[in-house]
């Protein structure tokens, strides 16, 4: 008999069968101006997204507050700086990540202090993130079941 994700317990659960697959996910490249990571946070309305190197493996994050950071002058903010600086400049180079087969109470760890925590595989390529959202859905699923 097999069981459906529904009649799975938290403790058979892995970060793969709870995270947004990369395809799904807003992310910036190291090389994109701060501009463009600017527009892609706003436009998805995220506080923080991936950033990935060339060959999509996961290089760090970016959030508004660090782009903000960049262009806060004495006495007005300097956006000419957004066109002028690249990601891979200001980037959070503090990797906080999750292997994909890791099991749910290693993701629950991981988003009790982060909104979201991205996933790689084992090498090193982003395939998604976990989030905080997925993770208590999955328990509030739990503890109905119950």
């Amino acid at each position: 008999m097999s069981m459906t994700q529904k009649d799975r317990q938290l403790s058979d659960l892995t970060v793969n069968d709870l995270m947004i697959s990369s395809e799904k996910v807003a992310h910036v490249q190291l090389n994109n101006p701060l501009e463009h990571a600017l527009l892609v946070l706003v436009g998805s309305g995220y506080f923080a997204v991936p950033v990935l190197d060339e060959s999509l493996k996961l290089a760090g994050s970016i959030s508004k507050t660090v782009i903000l950071d960049q262009i806060l002058g004495i006495d007005r903010f300097e956006v000419e700086k957004l066109s002028e600086l690249k990601v891979h400049e200001v980037i959070e180079k503090k990797l906080i990540s999750i292997d994909q087969d890791a099991s749910f109470i290693d993701g629950l760890k991981m988003v009790v202090d982060n909104p979201f925590v991205c996933v790689v595989d084992g090498e090193g390529y982003f395939v998604g993130i976990l989030t905080r959202r997925a993770i208590l859905k999955e328990v509030k699923r739990d503890y109905y079941q119950q």
